[in-house]
């Protein structure tokens, strides 16, 4: 998917995200994905990766795209074990 320009937005929240995240991610807390993914510009078949801590947040993130019309977004789960497998 990255290699499709595809973007990984992580949920967390701000000071989450800076106690560690994945190179190149996009930070939009999860009370903030509707409105500021619009902000960023993305396409709406645009492949997009979400994460968070555990894959809760980033679920429920997934659901509210899916619903605003994006077709190519995927749950990515938590942070760490998204990362450890991008570097695999």
């Amino acid at each position: 998917m990255l290699d499709n320009d595809g973007i990984i937005v992580d949920v967390r929240t701000e000071n989450e995200f800076l106690t560690g995240n994945i190179e190149n991610s996009i930070n939009i807390p999860l009370s903030e994905i509707s409105t500021k993914i619009k902000k960023i510009q993305v396409e709406k078949n645009q492949p997009i990766i979400m994460c968070c801590a555990s894959g809760m947040r980033s679920a429920t993130a997934k659901q509210i795209l899916k619903a605003s019309g994006y077709t190519n977004v995927v749950n990515g789960g938590g942070w760490k074990s998204l990362e450890k497998k991008l570097n695999k």
